[in-house]
């Protein structure tokens, strides 16, 4: 595919019809999506993979109570996004969006992707970062034929919102899991932070170079604290594992540099969301979210329920808005509200550098 050559000023008039209803509710244009099974809603869905939750009990409490993909008995955090931002449906999964969906954004993400490669791979079919980049390239190309050229393309572009979360299974499914990979031998976990970053800045400045200007980077959660890792590693299933979160911490901080760096760019907008600190807030203080459960998931199997994800047609727990994880890994939707909404519009000022995705959808 040919590489793109944006304008630096594009003064066009973009041609797209949109309803004026639509129109006047959406804060932005479109929404695209980038990242993991945090925000996964139904890409992997027909993959051969262990990374897949089209079945009960995920989408319990989704709206028409199925399941659609996502990892989560409920809304991801997208979702909750997306609905701040004034999108009234969701945005579709790439995998089964049509052309004209494309121009109110899609969702690119898949479950166990990382930066690298090699990441997930124990798990079988995914798409990594890179992948999800071509897919993004190929759904510009087709932008570009709908709006009436490059220049149009980058105007209407240039006005959406892109989130990318990746990161997360580069630690959990690959640095801290020796019996499959040898990262955690070979790099220290500054050495190894450092190559993420390396890697993530090559991709994301594809992301630019096809148009992409407001990018909200989601960092890191406290995924140590997940009931898998509890469950693997916790001396009384409460405690996180600090070996974890610490290597997580220098990945974050290496990502607010990422985003002062891509913010000398022309036109660029990028932020940095801080998944970890909203998410040390909640644990700190559960109950102030109505939140009781913080060490086990709602459903699962093993010690804290986190030595697998939800079984097919496994009962989930009844009381599921107290339990901060639904599954081993992923939260509940009531944390993903949490986490989705203090994202779009920061609640503390360390919540989002330099600003929250509110204000970034108003530049």
């Amino acid at each position: 595919m040919a590489r793109w050559r944006w304008p630096a000023v594009v003064a066009v008039a973009v041609v797209v019809v949109v309803t004026a209803r639509t129109a006047a509710q959406r804060q932005v244009p479109c929404y695209f999506i980038f990242g993991d099974s945090l925000v996964d809603n139904g890409n992997n869905n027909d993959m051969a993979t262990l990374a897949v939750a089209n079945y009960l009990p995920y989408g319990i409490d989704f709206p028409g109570g199925g399941p659609s993909g996502r990892f989560s008995n409920g809304l991801t955090t997208v979702d909750v996004i997306a609905s701040l931002l004034g999108f009234d449906d969701f945005v579709p999964p790439y995998a089964n969006a049509g052309d004209q969906a494309l121009l109110a954004g899609v969702n690119f993400a898949s479950a166990a992707a990382g930066i690298r490669e090699e990441t997930g791979q124990q798990l079988g079919g995914r798409i990594p970062f890179s992948g999800q980049l071509q897919n993004y390239q190929e759904a510009v190309e087709q932008i570009v034929s709908l709006v009436g050229g490059e220049d149009s393309a980058a105007a209407y572009l240039s006005q959406c919102i892109f989130s990318v979360g990746m990161g997360s299974n580069d630690y959990l499914n690959n640095y801290f899991m020796p019996a499959f990979y040898s990262t955690g031998q070979r790099f220290s976990p500054e050495e190894f932070a450092d190559a993420l970053i390396r890697q993530y800045t090559q991709q994301l400045k594809i992301l630019y170079d096809y148009g992409a200007r407001k990018v909200a980077l989601i960092g890191l959660g406290r995924i140590g604290c997940s009931p898998n890792e509890l469950a693997r590693g916790s001396p009384n299933g409460v405690a996180c594992i600090d070996e974890i979160d610490g290597a997580v911490q220098l990945f974050n901080a290496k990502l607010v540099g990422l985003v002062d760096q891509f913010n000398t760019l022309d036109g660029a907008h990028f932020v940095y969301i801080n998944a970890f600190g909203i998410f040390d807030d909640i644990l700190r203080n559960p109950a102030t979210y109505g939140l009781r459960v913080t060490n086990r998931g709602c459903c699962g199997v093993g010690r804290n329920n986190g030595q697998i994800t939800c079984l097919p047609y496994q009962a989930p727990c009844p009381n599921r808005n107290e339990y901060l994880f639904w599954d081993a890994f992923h939260p509940s939707e009531a944390a993903n509200i949490v986490v989705g909404g203090r994202s779009y519009r920061a609640q503390s000022p360390s919540d989002a550098y330099p600003m929250d995705i509110s204000t970034l959808a108003t530049i």
